[in-house]
């Protein structure tokens, strides 16, 4: 049996490590406008094969995958070829880099969808499985404070019986960011039990009638307790940064979108509930700024 099993045991074992020593789960890429930093790293072979063995050649690409519902999908890849085919005898180390890469989109592990970066290392074969080891790394992409974040204002309510204007300092905020605002109400007619702020995501995949969408809630803040009165105003302050936000994704690569939303609710008395939903652009802001 020990015969059987061992003639389909790999010959040789890969490890992946960056030049710098980090592990495949501390490697960050940060990308800053236009600029792009260089991967750096090495390819190990780091048991050597119990004997020579053939191979068609080694090589190592970077993959960037979706996952989506049960389908992948492979946006860009780049190949770069370590080896040539022939015979190996003994432990080899590649010294390799991509440079000048394109990562146009942030890591991102929803509900339906991942996006992932890989380095993909094969060892290809004639006749049997070729030798293939991943490393996952994290990309994140720094964007400026916007030039232009404009305010939000907005009336909303029921014909004659409530009337509250809402105010939010800004339309843009970054992943660590605070919401200040206001609630004025104009006209108050039913008897409001509480009224709460949410910090909503929505992420959708698929287009057409394969469009599918999750909301989550991340966060509830309550604002008021007991029944309001004509002409009063309410603060509003909350901190993103204890929760686990992204930035907003717009189509991309037309396969997903991640949008974030304000969402105000009212209760009555009776416990129905009336609420107001207003969208919202988070970033992530570069150090620098």
């Amino acid at each position: 049996m020990n015969i059987i099993a061992g003639a389909f045991k790999p010959p040789c074992k890969i490890s992946i490590c960056l030049a710098d020593g980090s592990t495949p789960k501390q490697s960050i890429h940060v990308k800053v406008g236009p600029l792009y930093e260089y991967l750096n790293k090495k390819i190990f072979i780091k048991e050597a094969p119990s004997g020579p063995f053939h191979h068609k050649g080694v090589s190592e690409s970077e993959y960037q995958l979706y996952f989506d519902r049960g389908n992948f999908y492979d946006f860009s890849s780049l190949v770069r070829e370590l080896d040539v085919p022939g015979n190996l005898y003994e432990r080899k180390t590649y010294p390799f880099e991509f440079s000048t890469v394109e990562m146009p989109y942030e890591s991102y592990n929803g509900i339906n969808v991942r996006l992932r970066y890989i380095l993909k290392v094969t060892i290809s074969r004639n006749y049997v499985n070729n030798i293939v080891e991943y490393m996952d790394f994290v990309v994140r992409n720094y964007a400026p404070a916007p030039p232009i974040n404009n305010s939000i204002k907005m009336e909303v309510g029921i014909e004659e019986c409530l009337h509250i204007e809402f105010e939010y300092g800004k339309s843009k905020y970054h992943l660590k960011d605070v919401i200040v605002g206001k609630i004025y109400f104009l006209l108050v007619r039913i008897k409001i039990k509480t009224m709460e702020l949410e910090v909503r995501r929505r992420e959708s995949t698929g287009s057409g009638t394969n469009t599918y969408v999750e909301t989550e809630t991340l966060s509830k803040f309550e604002l008021m307790d007991g029944v309001p009165v004509r002409g009063e105003s309410i603060p509003v302050r909350l901190f993103l940064s204890p929760y686990e936000l992204t930035p907003t994704y717009h189509n991309i690569n037309n396969k997903f979108s991640v949008k974030y939303f304000l969402n105000l609710v009212l209760v009555d008395e009776e416990d129905r509930r009336y609420f107001k939903q207003q969208e919202i652009t988070v970033y992530r802001l570069s150090e620098n700024s």
